[in-house]
């Protein structure tokens, strides 16, 4: 079995040496003697048999040698100080890993903006983020899979705050004749039409709401596969309008004009499984979110 000749320690105080420009300044910084800084670094070289550090003047400088393992060493310091840190945040009750779900039509930038908040204070947590569809969300609660969900179905015995209100609209290609037609559309109509849909992820879906009337389906994994298909002149897809507010901007695709109606609104709310069990990072997740969309941070 292979056993290390070096030390963590004297990697970090050839590292001080270096940052701190001298040996002198590094038995300052670290509060060491500077015989010991010497002697560290002294047996690093002599222990590694190459030259690492040569001093000039009263300034100590790295050789091309020293250079390199002087990198790769920053990485490895690095690398035990997280480790260490995150032994002492699971001690004190902070989750080595959050299990997010969120249903694909919450707002990606929405998603971005939560992370980048979060990323900084999380500890060195992994995040498990899970895109679910329709009661693919509910399903995930009700197993007990995730500890914090963004869905718009809230199993019952659950409590949930809403977060959100997404627009979904029919929309197809600005060449399509349900674009063209020049009238609202029947539902009746819509309903002999080829319509694309977003798979349900639950492993056991059940058909509790939208629109999907048409016998002629196509089904897909994400709605970014599903609109390539709508742009190339296929179809109709109920989609977030986020997603499309550039396309219908630009006039390359179309809302289609319902008699009763063009639009159906899905509410997004925010559930904590089980809050009691809860640890401080999911918590930590879940003001995070609480304070995206302007709601009361819980006490």
């Amino acid at each position: 079995m292979y056993r290390p000749k070096t030390t963590l320690e004297q990697w970090r105080m050839l590292q001080a040496v270096v940052d701190n420009g001298g040996y002198a300044q590094a038995a300052a910084a670290l509060n060491k003697s500077q015989s010991s800084l010497n002697h560290a670094v002294a047996k690093l070289q002599d222990q590694l048999g190459v030259s690492l550090l040569e001093v000039k003047g009263r300034k100590a400088f790295l050789t091309p040698t020293g250079e390199v393992l002087l990198r790769r060493s920053r990485a490895l310091t690095d690398t035990v100080e997280t480790l260490e840190g995150l032994a002492r945040n699971i001690e004190c009750g902070w989750e080595p890993e959050i299990r997010l779900a969120v249903e694909s039509i919450y707002p990606p930038a929405q998603l971005v903006a939560l992370l980048a908040q979060f990323q900084p204070q999380s500890r060195g947590s992994r995040l498990q983020i899970y895109h679910s569809v329709i009661t693919g969300t509910e399903e995930l609660i009700l197993n007990g899979s995730v500890d914090i969900a963004i869905t718009s179905m809230i199993p019952r015995g659950f409590m949930g705050q809403s977060l959100c209100t997404v627009e979904m609209v029919p929309v197809v290609h600005r060449d399509h004749h349900l674009a063209t037609i020049g009238r609202p559309v029947s539902g009746e109509e819509l309903a002999q039409e080829l319509q694309l849909v977003i798979r349900d992820t639950a492993a056991k879906p059940r058909e509790l709401g939208g629109w999907l009337r048409a016998e002629n389906r196509w089904t897909f994994g994400h709605f970014q596969d599903a609109l390539q298909v709508v742009k190339a002149g296929m179809g109709f897809l109920w989609v977030p309008r986020h997603l499309v507010e550039e396309e219908l901007e630009a006039g390359c695709l179309k809302v289609v004009r319902l008699r009763d109606g063009g639009s159906r609104s899905a509410v997004l709310n925010l559930v904590l499984p089980d809050p009691d069990q809860a640890g401080p990072g999911t918590h930590l997740l879940a003001e995070l979110i609480r304070g995206l969309h302007n709601l009361p941070l819980n006490e």
